[in-house]
């Protein structure tokens, strides 16, 4: 093989190896094509793990969608539930038993904790911001900046906040742009 045929080859190989590697690195995860990509144990995870407290399921999800803790981190969480007095214009109204199980789950489970690929954007995004909205965060208003606000007021969907409006799997903590349908 003459030294220009052997080059040529070399060059090749680097350039589809370095395709490669790039492909790998602009990947949106959050695309996958109905693919699960869960991995054994936390770490890696592609989608949040669905709610399983039940009290919080039934005293938070009695008045709205029960998001998963890994939306947001635990100091969020923390000042969510300290602020029980006004809670976005409502009052929580629970024991004390309930408010510590509640408080316990969340913390525990919260995005600060995960290592799901979607709670180490949210988490990456925020600095040191504790956001008391979901909405707040600028990781899911990246996502969602194309979206006009009037299509948030229709009445299929009401507000930003109620994410299974249009995320039909949000409840299995799946919000894949694939699976996401606006209502009319």
């Amino acid at each position: 093989m003459n030294r220009m045929h052997k080059t040529g080859i070399v060059v090749l190989c680097f350039s589809l190896l370095s395709l490669a590697g790039w492909n790998t690195c602009l990947a949106d995860d959050d695309s996958h094509h109905g693919n699960d990509h869960r991995h054994p144990g936390k770490e890696g995870k592609h989608h949040l793990a669905p709610v399983t407290n039940p009290v919080y399921q039934e005293t938070c999800g009695a008045c709205h969608f029960a998001y998963q803790p890994e939306l947001l981190p635990a100091a969020s969480w923390q000042a969510i539930l300290s602020n029980s007095a006004d809670h976005f214009g409502e009052s929580l109204d629970f024991d004390d038993a309930a408010r510590n199980g509640i408080a316990g789950y969340l913390q525990a489970n919260s995005a600060d904790k995960s290592g799901a690929k979607r709670a180490v954007k949210i988490m990456r995004s925020l600095g040191s911001v504790v956001p008391q909205r979901i909405t707040a965060i600028p990781y899911i208003r990246e996502k969602h900046h194309d979206i006009p606000a009037q299509v948030f007021a229709r009445p299929a969907i009401g507000s930003p906040a109620n994410c299974p409006a249009c995320h039909k799997t949000a409840g299995q903590g799946i919000y894949d742009d694939d699976t996401a349908e606006i209502p009319r």
